[in-house]
């Protein structure tokens, strides 16, 4: 089967209960999407294997390509690490010195290893295409100004001084320190290398989407970086808007889309491009129709939507999760329409002269 020129898809979590995930593929499929994303937390792992084992089976066997995503195994966004528990000296820190109580070190040998044995399960239960899930390492803002920043445990000073001959500063006055800047993104990219190169290995893909936070450092400068990899296939962001203010969604999508597509472009990658329909407010329903064709003007082709039924499962559900589910759905089909139309209209201008 020709693969579509449009892809589109949506993030799945939240059940656990195999008669509903058959049933609720089925409703992916009719919305005549392609891709379902499902969580694989340590939880996931620990009680559930056999159950998301056979969602997968369920998803493919409805015609869907599965995505598996790294929920929260070290750290938020996701679930907290649960393998904190089991390795407590892998924690991060503050570069105060206060223990990052939910996040997991990237340069933690123990976590790495991990993630691959991680690895090694999501491949035994029949996951192919690995999602990591907005890498990043944690950072805030202190009411003087300063930034409070990680990770500072015992080895990321010691990597950081034989690195730049001096020790890791306490604090940081907003960007104006490029050898932590570059230390963080140097981190992520570091740990990347070695674990997508392990899932590669395993004859697994390796896809990425890097959040958009107006925050210090540039998260376009951390994608490009890891688009790079070349165990990296396909790499994208997450333009979302509800929450913020004075927010144009077409503008905010439109120009973060085209810049994550071009970059995959200059690269020769995949993209992935997600719509937000959670934390949606009753009566804004409708932006998420603007900022999928946002994303589609901007020559984004694979879309999908964080998450089913406005992910009505979590805390941060849509205010009324049918209604967001059934205007995703419309906006997902007006793209389909849109591409469909492109291509009509390429094919009569060769032949209907």
């Amino acid at each position: 089967m020709a693969k579509r020129s449009l892809l589109t898809g949506v993030a799945y979590h939240g059940n656990r209960m195999l008669s509903h995930a058959e049933q609720d593929m089925k409703e992916i499929v009719r919305a005549d999407m392609d891709i379902v994303l499902h969580m694989y937390s340590h939880t996931d792992w620990t009680r559930h294997r056999d159950v998301i084992r056979d969602m997968i089976a369920v998803s493919e066997h409805a015609g869907l390509e599965v995505w598996i995503d790294n929920w929260g195994l070290n750290g938020p966004p996701g679930d907290i690490s649960h393998f904190l528990a089991l390795c407590p000296d892998s924690h991060a820190y503050w570069s105060n010195g206060e223990m990052f109580p939910t996040h997991a070190c990237l340069n933690s040998p123990e976590l790495r290893a991990f993630i691959k044995a991680w690895i090694d399960d999501v491949y035994a239960i029949g996951g192919r295409t690995v999602f990591w899930d907005e890498p990043h390492i944690p950072m805030k803002s202190r009411e003087d100004g300063q930034i409070l920043y990680g990770c500072c445990c015992h080895r990321c000073k010691k990597l950081f001084a034989e690195r730049y001959n001096r020790p890791m500063p306490e604090y940081m006055e907003a960007d104006k320190d490029p050898d932590v800047l570059a230390f963080r993104n140097d981190t992520i990219v570091d740990y990347f290398r070695e674990i997508t190169a392990y899932s590669q290995s395993l004859g697994m893909k390796n896809i990425v989407c890097v959040m958009f936070v107006e925050s210090i450092g540039s998260d376009f400068e951390l994608l490009d970086r890891i688009c790079s990899l070349p165990t990296m296939e396909n790499i994208g962001t997450d333009p979302y808007w509800y929450g913020k203010k004075d927010i144009n969604p077409y503008e905010f999508v439109y120009t973060r889309s085209k810049r994550t597509v071009e970059m995959a472009q200059h690269y020769e990658k995949d993209h992935n491009l997600w719509i937000q329909t959670y934390a949606v407010p009753r009566g804004r329903e409708e932006e998420i129709i603007q900022a999928t064709e946002a994303a589609y003007d901007a020559g984004a082709r694979t879309i999908l939507a964080w998450g089913f039924n406005g992910s009505e499962s979590n805390t941060y559900r849509a205010q009324n999760p049918l209604r967001t589910w059934e205007i995703t759905v419309e906006a997902m089909r007006r793209i389909r329409s849109m591409e469909r139309d492109r291509i009509l209209s390429e094919n009569r201008s060769k032949f209907m002269k």
